[in-house]
């Protein structure tokens, strides 16, 4: 049994050194340096906004569906009784309160999408670091609005499952 325990432990370790020494020889070139790690000032803002809109894109699904899993509810309760329908006013705020912050999530993305130019001040550099920063602010907020709707969300509707 001890030596079953010995040789799995080892086996494992191995496994394990082997997967971490692959994600290094892919992460550097010849000379040490990662591949993707920006260089310049303006890499690291193209870096962070495109991996700020990857996260709001990758989620904007599930937000249209909790708008309408929001507006499905939402109707429900309206063709409720009177009385129930005052038992459920404070479900009801909490509901269009969410469908606020989920519509401007959803319009936060459009908007920043639309108005986004990634050519903008190319030849630049000053103009360029600015116009990248103040897009970089852009998509982290709207990234947290869509973040943060998910969240609001799940827990509504988990809480009251």
């Amino acid at each position: 049994m001890k030596k079953r325990f010995i040789y799995f432990a080892l086996l494992l370790s191995i496994l394990v050194l082997a997967c971490n020494n692959d994600k290094k020889n892919d992460e550097h070139n010849n000379h040490g340096h990662t591949n993707n790690s920006p260089k310049t000032l303006e890499d690291s803002l193209l870096k962070d906004i495109d991996e700020g809109h990857i996260v709001g894109m990758s989620k904007m699904a599930r937000l249209h569906k909790a708008q309408q899993n929001t507006n499905r509810v939402l109707d429900s309760i309206a063709k409720l009784p009177a009385k129930a329908q005052q038992a459920a006013a404070g479900y009801v705020a909490q509901l269009n309160e969410l469908m606020k912050e989920l519509e401007y999530a959803d319009f936060a993305m459009e908007k920043w999408m639309t108005e986004y130019n990634m050519d903008s001040a190319k030849n630049e550099a000053a103009e360029r670091i600015k116009y990248l920063t103040d897009e970089k602010m852009k998509v982290d907020k709207m990234k947290a609005a869509v973040l943060n709707g998910l969240q609001k969300a799940d827990s509504i509707f988990n809480s009251n499952n």
